[in-house]
């Protein structure tokens, strides 16, 4: 098992893992049509923009077989907490959950983020996502009922933030 600093030329890599992530996490909650219309290349231009630009640090984690996960993280893009640093993403492979490798990519994230100087980190989960929720909080999150509002294809789905402090 391996943690390093993602570059450019791992935009697609991120990308796949982000969406076939989002297929399996998201079932039942976002939209199936959403889900099933997701193409594995759809983060490529957001993270090609954000890694060049200093924007997000990403890293991945790799087993044997290669990049299973990864995470993202920042400065807040939330202007109301302009000294905190935000994990946007955090992501696995469906065959590698509930199995530590996300907790070895939220502590390496977080690690990163307080020697960068944030000393209050959050992060928005999913309202409806369990799986996550219950992540989160077991590494010592905590929700602070903020909530933020998207819709995709007309369903609304809720935002809450966790946070680490």
């Amino acid at each position: 098992m391996e943690i390093r600093k993602a570059t450019l030329h791992d935009v697609k890599q991120i990308s796949r893992i982000h969406a076939l992530s989002w297929k399996s996490a998201y079932k039942g909650i976002v939209p199936q049509a959403y889900l099933d219309e997701l193409k594995e290349d759809f983060w490529v231009p957001a993270f090609e923009a954000w890694l060049k630009d200093n924007v997000l640090t990403a890293q991945l984690i790799f087993e044997k077989s290669g990049a299973i996960g990864c995470v993202a993280y920042g400065k807040s893009r939330d202007k109301s907490l302009p000294n905190w640093g935000e994990i946007v993403s955090i992501y696995l492979l469906p065959d590698y959950f509930g199995k530590g490798y996300g907790n070895k990519l939220l502590a390496s994230a977080l690690s990163d983020l307080k020697q960068a100087g944030y000393p209050d980190i959050y992060l928005w989960v999913l309202k409806e996502n369990q799986r996550a929720r219950h992540f989160y909080e077991k590494n010592k999150l905590q929700c602070n009922n903020d909530e933020c509002i998207c819709e995709i294809m007309g369903k609304r789905l809720i935002d809450i933030r966790y946070c680490f402090t």
